[in-house]
This record gives structure tokens, sequence and C-alpha cells, in this order.
């Protein structure tokens, strides 16, 4: 059995989904649009069954929780994704929003508006936080995770336009570039997002 190599992104709303989408095809990765959703609307089983017919690894994966206080649907999928026995995690992209948790999300670095790779945090503009932890809505659950990299970002796709979609959406790309580089998997240069 081989398992297929993912990447977890704590964020699914509609500019993250383009945002996603371009920065997947820049890296060689496949980004699973049907993930995207506000709150997460297919289970983490369904979504399973998505990566498996992904063409080819490593595979992006949207979760959102919509601001759910507690465990949401965006991170119920997410734990079952972790836990499948088909999947290898490569690493999670932890994003920045407006909600606050206790506790919030410890990241290993974090990528900044501006592209910078910088051990600490950023707030969902995308600006370096001295903290630790990232704050937002579906982060609660990674420090219970065990994974080879967490990486903090802004607002996927926003970030006062240094995220812009139609630009190539460089954060999100520098961000995914970090965990394929710092997991050892060699995405190579070709693939296309579906």
């Amino acid at each position: 059995m081989e398992k297929r190599n993912v990447i977890l992104v704590t964020d699914g709303d509609l500019i993250a989904r383009r945002a996603l989408e371009v920065a997947a095809r820049n890296v060689g990765a496949r980004c699973i649009s049907m993930s995207a959703g506000n709150p997460t609307f297919l289970t983490g089983s369904q979504l399973v069954e998505l990566i498996k017919s992904a063409v080819h690894d490593p595979v992006v994966v949207m979760f959102d929780d919509k601001g759910a206080e507690g465990q949401g649907l965006g991170e119920k999928a997410l734990l079952e994704v972790y836990n499948h026995p088909e999947i290898n995690i490569l690493g999670v992209l932890a994003v920045a929003s407006n909600s606050y948790t206790p506790d919030g999300a410890r990241v290993d670095v974090s990528v900044t508006s501006e592209g910078q790779v910088l051990k600490g945090s950023v707030n969902k503009f995308g600006k370096f936080m001295r903290k630790k932890e990232i704050q937002g809505d579906t982060v609660e659950i990674l420090n219970d995770l065990e994974v080879p990299v967490v990486v903090g970002i802004g607002d996927i796709g926003k970030m006062n336009g240094a995220d812009d979609y139609h630009y190539g959406a460089k954060v999100t790309t520098r961000a995914l570039l970090e965990i394929i580089n710092r997991s050892g998997f060699n995405a190579g240069s070709t693939g296309e997002s579906p």
C-alpha cells in the first residue's frame, strides 16, 4: 500500500481556494479544489477518496471551521484524514485569522507577506509576530498532531494584495515550497491543478 503525500491547509474560502490552485500548480502539486468550503462540507473519508484519485503527489487539501468554537467540521475532517493509514502528512499550512484561541497553534516557521521565512508567527495580514503560536479558526487541533513541519501564513490569497492569485499567489507558493523542502519530498516542476 503506497501512501499519498498530503499538505493540510487550515483555510477553505473561495479566495483561498483560488490562491492554492495557483500556488499548487507553481510547485508541481495537486490541489483538491473540492475540499474548499467555508466551513468544510466534505467528510474526512470523502476527502481521502479525492486524495487517492489525484494524479500525483503532493496533494494540497483545505479544511475550514468558519470560526466555530471547539472542534468544528474542518477539524473533524482534518483529523480523519490525518489518521488514515493511506495518508502521509508532509506538513501543515496554518492560516492566521481574527479568531482567538487560548493557546493558538505552534508553528516551526512562518512566511510573511514579503515572502520572508522567519521563526515565529504572523497575523492575518502576514505581518511578523514574535509569538511561537498562530491564531486561527481551524488551528487548535494542530498541537495534538505529529507532523514534520507547521508553517504559519497570513490570510491566503489576501494579505493586502501580497498573495493575490492573479499575480501568482507568491506568499502561498513560498509557504508550500517550505513544507515540500523541509519534508524532503521532491515534487518536480510539472503538474497542474484540477
